[in-house]
């Protein structure tokens, strides 16, 4: 076990959003911002942000890691910008009159193909497609919730054809 696998997750903490050299065995250098530490394997997790605002992400492995350097603290909007990496498009916040919208829009459209839909809840932001199928806001096919399967694959379906056809 070498010296950084016997740190603490605390200790890793201290290099989530920072910018770090890592040498690793074999004189391998990595270079990136740490987006996380796994406690179980100590691997490091490292984010590159390339020319064309793409991101390459580089897992070093726990064992092989010798030492890691802290080069750059990493600032608030270096911080979001680390945090959005994973996150799916749909989690941009939408203002209640925008899921409105979609849900309208949405429901109109299944109406049109002859699915039935109502709307559910204390606020009608859930819809539910014949009484088997829940669509939560911001009503994507990942929202799609359902005990059979096979609608809820269908309807997922279509929701993502209806998407692209929006685009």
């Amino acid at each position: 076990m070498n010296d950084w696998q016997s740190k603490s997750p605390l200790e890793w903490k201290m290099y989530v959003n920072k910018m770090v050299k890592v040498v690793a065995v074999e004189k391998h250098e990595y270079e990136g911002w740490v987006l996380t530490v796994d406690p179980i394997s100590a691997s490091i997790i490292l984010a590159t942000y390339l020319e064309n605002e793409k991101v390459s992400i580089s897992v070093v492995l726990g064992p092989a890691v010798q030492k890691v350097e802290i080069l750059k603290e990493g600032d608030d909007e270096m911080k979001q910008r680390l945090s959005s990496i994973f996150a799916p498009e749909e989690s941009k916040a939408y203002s209640p009159e925008e899921l409105e919208e979609k849900k309208n829009c949405l429901k109109t459209w299944l109406e049109t193909n002859h699915i039935p839909v109502t709307e559910q809840g204390e606020s009608g932001r859930t819809l539910c497609v014949a009484g088997v199928l829940t669509i939560d806001p911001p009503y994507g096919p990942e929202e799609c919730s359902s005990s059979n399967e096979i609608i809820l694959s269908r309807v997922q379906g279509l929701i993502q054809g209806y998407l692209e056809k929006q685009q």
